[in-house]
This record gives C-alpha cells, sequence and structure tokens, in this order.
C-alpha cells in the first residue's frame, strides 16, 4: 500500500507544478510536455499498484483458508532508506515554498566561478556569458551562430531582447560583439553590485535555464550610467543604451558594456527566468 500512496504522491506532484505554473522554476519550458505526459503515465501506473494491492489481499485470504504456510515479505534496511528518500521530494515541493534564484546566490557562488585558475580544461564553465557550445559540434555551434547573427543583423540598429529571445540574444553579441557595437540595446533584468566596478556601474543579470534548474546559470552584462547610481540587488530594471566595450580585470578579458541611456525601474516580473529557444 505504501508504493501506492508514493506513486499517488509523485502523480500529484507533477500535477501540482503544471497548475500552480511552478514547473517554470525547474526545467525548461519547451520540455513541459515531457513532465505533462508523465502525469498521465504515473496516474496509470498508480492504479495497476492499487489493482496488485487488492488482488494479493484477496489471495492472502484464500492462501490463509487453504495453505499450510504463507509467507510474508521481510523488509531489510533497504526499504527503510528508500521510503524517505522517496517521500522528500513529494514532501519538499508540496509543503515547502518554491524558491527563486536571485541575487543571494550569485553572492554566494559568483557568476565567473575562478574559471581562469581551473586547470580542468575539459570543465563546463557557465559565467555571465551564455554559451551552449557544449552542446553542439564544432560546425553545429558555428551554424548556429551564425543563423543567430543573420536573425539579430534583421532588428537593424535597434536590438530589443525580449523574454522569449534573451539567452539567444546575449549570447549572440557575446560571439559577435563587433557586429553589434555602436548599436542600441535594450534588455531587462535584475540589478547586482559588484565590488570591483566602477559607482556608476552595476551588472544587469537573468538566471537562464538550459534544460532544467541543473544546468542553469546567471548571464547578463555590466552597463554604465553617465553618473553615479544606486540601485539595490534584486531591484528590476528596464535598460537601453549604445553597445560598447571595455576590458574588465577580473575576467583578463574584454567584454561588451552596455552606456545607458534610458533606464526604468520595472516590477518583478511573474516569470524571472529565461530559457535557451533555438
Amino acid at each position: 500500500m505504501i508504493r501506492f500512496f508514493i506513486l499517488l504522491g509523485f502523480s500529484f506532484l507533477f500535477l501540482h507544478l503544471h497548475a500552480t505554473g511552478s514547473i517554470s522554476k525547474y526545467i525548461n519550458m519547451k520540455y513541459s510536455y515531457i513532465s505533462f505526459i508523465t502525469i498521465f503515465v504515473l496516474f496509470f501506473l498508480t492504479i495497476v499498484q492499487l489493482y496488485f494491492y487488492i488482488k494479493g489481499d484477496k489471495e492472502t485470504d484464500a492462501c490463509e483458508d487453504g495453505c499450510e504456510h504463507h509467507h510474508h515479505h521481510q523488509k531489510t534496511w533497504k526499504d527503510y532508506i528508500m521510503l524517505p528518500i522517496l517521500i522528500f521530494p513529494i514532501f519538499s515541493v508540496l509543503c515547502l515554498p518554491v524558491a527563486t534564484l536571485d541575487s543571494n546566490i550569485v553572492k554566494a557562488k559568483g557568476f565567473n566561478f575562478n574559471v581562469y585558475n581551473d586547470k580542468d580544461t575539459s570543465a563546463i564553465h557557465e559565467f555571465l556569458q551564455p554559451d551552449s557550445s557544449v552542446y553542439y559540434g564544432t560546425d553545429g555551434y558555428d551554424e548556429l551562430m551564425s543563423k543567430s547573427k543573420k536573425k539579430f543583423s534583421k532588428f537593424g540598429n535597434n536590438v530589443a531582447l525580449s523574454d522569449e529571445n534573451w539567452l539567444q540574444g546575449m549570447e549572440t553579441i557575446y560571439r559577435f560583439p563587433g557586429d553589434f557595437e555602436g548599436k542600441t540595446i535594450s534588455f531587462r533584468g535584475f540589478a547586482y553590485n559588484e565590488k570591483d566596478i566602477a559607482p556608476n556601474q552595476l551588472f544587469i543579470f537573468r538566471f537562464g535555464i538550459i534544460h532544467c534548474v541543473a544546468d542553469s546559470g546567471v548571464f547578463g552584462m555590466l552597463v554604465e550610467f553617465p553618473k553615479n547610481v544606486h540601485y539595490d540587488n534584486d531591484d528590476w530594471l528596464q535598460v537601453t543604451g549604445t553597445l560598447t566595450s571595455e576590458y574588465y580585470q577580473p575576467f583578463k578579458k574584454t567584454i561588451p558594456v552596455l552606456k545607458v541611456e534610458k533606464v526604468e525601474q520595472i516590477p518583478v516580473p511573474k516569470d524571472q527566468y529565461v530559457y535557451r529557444n533555438y
């Protein structure tokens, strides 16, 4: 009977995530159909498990009437360990509030992951600049980025990044900074104050999900205002300005910088994450 309740719990868990929209906090929504199908698969398995449980009870009653011996399944230490492991995700999702990644994560982990001190050349690093090259071969990635450059070149001198094309657009700008330098770029994200930048500078970030929250990273751009400004971490801003570049000492490389001409503080969006779409 315990298996029945666990399967029922997982079925309701996925149903709850889709009904509340919280599923977007865990996966790229282009894969949402998979988790939606999972609801029906789990409900089916739940019914099957209930059938076997009822059938087993009837066989037990019959055996008690006509059999000399009846052997019960002996629980082992593995059964007692697996039970809380299976129950924990159901409890955590249904009983605990869904946490949204914010500047506290950036502050705790950083957004460069100490990449220049890493001796493991095979390691994958997601920092500031979106980079989906790891999911493609060299030729496939070059072809993808070439198409993206043509797509955003059609915007002319005014490139507006929406939530739908935010990650793709940001990756394209970092990939071909010279093609976008001098153009007007606009996007929105949350403010993050880094100690190694000028008083009139801050980072505008979004948490991006490639496939699921496990491969999420914080991405964005350094922005520079005409004069010193102060925005708290996690203030949401819509910025518009001209793209330039500068040498950023902590990364030991030249990065794109947006010279802000217009800024507006905006409400926190309903969906704070952005997703990689192709």
